[in-house]
C-alpha cells in the first residue's frame, strides 16, 4: 500500500506547531526526564516500532515508564508466571467457573500474563484473538514505575512523540500508531481505511471516549474509520481544542 501524503497545509502545520510545542514544553520535558532518571537506572526513552498511515513503520519515542527489569519482575511473581500450572488458581471466566464447580481450585488451562500483567486463562485468551479485537489493554501493571504512571496518567509520557511528528513520522493528529502485532489483526475490508490517514499523537477517539468508560474494539476501529474518511486541518484543529480538557479525564483508552 503506498503511503498517503498529507496536505502542505497539514504538514506546515505539524512542522511549526511540533517545534513550537518542543520549546515551549522543554522545562516539563526536562524534569519529566530527570524523574525517570532518579527513580530508576535505565534509559530516560523508550522506542518501539509502530505502523502509521499505508502500514509505514518507524521508530515511536516515548518516556520510558517501565523499570528496566521489567521482565524479570514478572518472573519473580510465581503466580503470575507466563506458563504457570493449569491448577494455580481460577481467573473467573466461565470455563475456571464451570470446573470450579466440578473441582474446587482448576483451571481451564493454563495461566498467562498480558501485556500488563494481569492474569487471563489461555483458553479464554486464545477465544479473544479469534473473535478478532485487535486492542487488548490491562490495568495495574507491576512493571510501571511511579514516575511511569503519573506521566502516563498525565500523558507526558507522549510528549518525546512531538519529536515524531517534527521528522515527519506521524501527525499532530491522526488515528493511533500501533504495535506490529495489533496492526496485523486490521488488515480487513472493515479496518483497512484508517491506514489511509496519518497516525497521530492524539486523535478522535483519544478525545471523544476518554474518560467515558471501556471503549470496544468496534468503536475504535468506527472512530479511526471516521476520521480517515474526514481528517483535514480544519478538522484537526477542532480536535486539537478538545485534546486539553480530555487529558483531565481519567484515562480509559
Amino acid at each position: 500500500m503506498l503511503t498517503p501524503r498529507p496536505s502542505r497545509a497539514k504538514r506546515a502545520f505539524d512542522i511549526v506547531a511540533s517545534a513550537g510545542a518542543l520549546v515551549v514544553l522543554s522545562p516539563v520535558l526536562l524534569l519529566a526526564a530527570l524523574a525517570v532518571r532518579l527513580e530508576s537506572r535505565g534509559p530516560v526513552f523508550y522506542a518501539s516500532w509502530r505502523v502509521g498511515a499505508g502500514y509505514r513503520r518507524f521508530r515511536l519515542f516515548k518516556f520510558r515508564t517501565m523499570y528496566p527489569d521489567a521482565d524479570q519482575r514478572l518472573k519473580d511473581l510465581a503466580h503470575l508466571n507466563q506458563y504457570a500450572a493449569p491448577v494455580s488458581a481460577p481467573t473467573g471466566c466461565p470455563d475456571c467457573a464451570r470446573l470450579g464447580a466440578e473441582a474446587e481450585g482448576a483451571t481451564c488451562s493454563p495461566l498467562l500474563v498480558g501485556d500488563a500483567g494481569a492474569v487471563v486463562c489461555e483458553a479464554a485468551h486464545r477465544r479473544q484473538q479469534a473473535a478478532g479485537p485487535a486492542f487488548f489493554k490491562l490495568q495495574n501493571d507491576p512493571r510501571i514505575t511511579r514516575v511511569g504512571r503519573f506521566l502516563r496518567n498525565t500523558s507526558i509520557d507522549e510528549l518525546p512523540q512531538l519529536v515524531n511528528v517534527l521528522r515527519g513520522d506521524m501527525s499532530l493528529v491522526g488515528n493511533r500508531p500501533l504495535p506490529l502485532y495489533e496492526a496485523e489483526q486490521l488488515t480487513a475490508d472493515g479496518a483497512v481505511a484508517r491506514w489511509m490517514a496519518p497516525a497521530g499523537l492524539t486523535g478522535l477517539w483519544q478525545v471523544t471516549q476518554r474518560g467515558t468508560g471501556e471503549v470496544s474494539p468496534q468503536e475504535r476501529i468506527a472512530l479511526d474509520n471516521t476520521y480517515a474518511e474526514r481528517h483535514g486541518l480544519g478538522f484537526d484543529l477542532r480536535l486539537i481544542l478538545k485534546t486539553v480538557p480530555a487529558l483531565f479525564q481519567s484515562e480509559n483508552v
